[in-house]
C-alpha cells in the first residue's frame, strides 16, 4: 500500500516545473511551480485527513496527533536552477508515505507527527540558504530578509505578495516541535561505497557564499593593447583556479558555480565580473583558512592587474554536529551507517536552534546532485520510507529512561 501511495505521488510530481529540453527542474520559490506544490502538499494532506497550515511565507506543516513534544518530518519542495528530482521532494513524498506505513501497522503514536515543507531552501532564488527555516527559528528576521533581491531586481517581500502570502500572519510555531527527521536523496557516494541503501547523518560540514566583486576598467577589444588592460576577468579567472587549487591541497570544496559580466559585450574588456564562490569544509577554521586564501590570491593578482576585488560573505552556515546519542539510537533500529554531509539542509538550521535532529540518508547510485541526472532507484527510497517509518514510531513512541 505505502510503495502503492510513494509512486501515485511521485507520478504527480514529476512534471511539475520540469525543462522540457534539460530534463532538469526549475522550481523556483514563490513561483508558479512552488505554488503548484504547495497546493498538491495540501491536497495530500487533506485525503490523509490533515488540515494543513500555511504561514505567512509559505511554510507548511500538517499534524497527526496531539499533544506536545512532537516528531516533525518533512524536507522542500523547492530546486536550484535545473535541478534534480530528488532533493527536497524526495523527503516530502517519504514523509507522507511514512505516515501511511505507520497506520497500516496499526501503530498509535504517544506524541503527534507533524509534516513539514520548508520554503527557500536551496537559496537558488533569493541567495540565502535554508530561508524559511532560518526565518521560523529566528536565526534571520523579515525585517533582514525581505529586502533581498532575486537575478531580476525582484525584491523578496514583493515575491512572497505575489504569489498570494501575507507574512503579517507571521510564522510557523515551533513549539510543538520536540524532534525533527529529514529524509534526504545522499548527494554523494558514500552509501553506494558501503553497498547500503539507508544511512543516517553525523554531521553537516560548515559551508557558505561569497560574492566576490572584480572591477576594471571597460574599453575596445581591438585598439586597446593587453599590456594597457585593467581586466577583471583575468583576476577572476585566477582567483578561479586558485580556489579549486586550494581546495584540492586541503581536501576541502570550493566552486565558482554563477558569474555576472559587466557589460557582457563580445568585443569589450569588462569593467565588472562578479563572482559567487561556495566554499566548504570539514571544520569552520578550516573554512574561514580556505576563503582567506582564495581572497588573499585573489586581491594580489587584483593588484598585478590594475583591478580591484571585494569579498562580501553572503550566506554563512557553521559546522552542526547532530545529537550522536539520537544518532545511535536510531542507527540501531536497521544497523544503519552514520556519515557526513557536505551539504546544507533546513535540518542544520533546526539543529542550530537547540532542536534534536536527526537525518535518514537514501543512497544516491551516481552521487550526483543539483543537476537532472541526479537518481535513486524505487527500491531504495521504499526503504528509506520503511527506515522513516521505523524512526518515527522509535521517535513517538513510549519515552526512553
Amino acid at each position: 500500500m505505502a510503495a502503492d501511495d510513494f509512486e501515485a505521488m511521485w507520478r504527480d510530481l514529476v512534471p511539475v516545473g520540469r525543462s522540457a529540453s534539460s530534463g532538469g527542474y526549475f522550481r523556483q520559490p514563490w513561483g508558479a511551480a512552488e505554488v503548484e506544490l504547495r497546493t498538491w502538499f495540501a491536497e495530500q494532506c487533506a485525503a490523509r485527513g490533515l488540515t494543513v497550515e500555511t504561514d505567512g511565507i509559505g511554510n507548511q506543516v500538517a499534524w497527526w496527533g496531539d499533544g506536545d513534544q512532537g516528531v516533525l518530518t518533512g524536507s522542500h519542495l523547492d530546486s536550484v536552477l535545473d535541478g534534480g528530482a530528488y532533493d527536497g521532494p524526495l523527503g516530502v513524498v517519504s514523509a507522507l508515505a511514512a505516515l501511511d506505513t505507520l497506520r497500516a501497522r496499526g501503530v498509535v503514536a504517544d506524541r503527534p507527527i507533524g509534516i513539514g515543507v520548508f520554503v527557500e531552501e536551496e537559496g537558488s532564488r533569493f541567495g540565502r540558504a535554508c530561508l524559511g527555516s532560518r526565518l521560523v527559528t529566528g536565526a534571520t528576521t523579515w525585517d533582514d530578509a525581505r529586502g533581498l533581491r532575486d537575478r531580476d531586481g525582484v525584491f523578496l517581500a514583493d515575491a512572497v505578495a505575489a504569489s498570494g502570502l501575507d507574512p503579517s500572519r507571521g510564522l510557523l510555531d515551533l513549539e510543538r516541535v520536540g524532534t525533527f527527521v529529514e529524509l534526504h536523496v545522499e548527494q554523494g557516494r558514500d552509501l553506494v561505497d558501503r553497498g547500503v541503501a539507508v544511512g543516517l547523518a553525523s554531521e553537516i560540514w560548515p559551508h557558505g557564499r561569497w560574492r566576490f566583486d572584480f572591477a576594471g576598467q571597460a574599453n575596445h577589444a581591438g585598439t586597446t593593447r593587453m599590456e594597457d588592460r585593467h581586466d577583471p576577468m583575468l583576476t577572476f579567472a585566477m582567483t578561479a583556479l586558485a580556489a579549486n587549487k586550494q581546495a584540492r591541497l586541503s581536501g576541502q570544496r570550493a566552486t565558482f558555480g554563477r558569474v555576472q559580466v559587466e557589460p557582457n559585450g563580445t568585443n569589450a574588456v569588462p569593467s565588472l565580473v562578479t563572482a559567487w564562490l561556495d566554499a566548504r569544509a570539514s571544520s569552520d577554521d578550516e573554512l574561514a583558512a580556505l576563503v582567506d586564501q582564495v581572497e588573499r590570491q585573489g586581491t594580489d593578482r587584483a593588484g598585478r592587474d590594475g583591478t580591484s576585488l571585494v569579498v562580501t560573505p553572503e550566506s554563512v552556515s557553521g559546522s552542526v554536529a547532530f545529537a550522536p546519542d539520537l544518532a545511535a539510537r536510531l542507527a540501531g533500529l536497521g544497523d544503519w551507517p552514520v556519515v557526513p554531509t557536505q551539504a546544507g539542509h533546513d535540518a542544520g538550521i533546526l539543529s542550530d536552534a537547540g532542536i534534536p535532529t536527526a537525518m535518514v540518508f537514501v543512497r544516491n547510485p551516481t552521487g550526483v546532485s543539483h543537476s537532472p541526472d541526479e537518481h535513486a532507484e524505487t527500491a531504495d527510497c521504499l526503504a528509506g520510507v520503511e527506515a522513516l517509518a521505523d524512526v518515527l514510531a522509535e521517535l513517538t513512541g513510549p519515552a526512553q529512561p
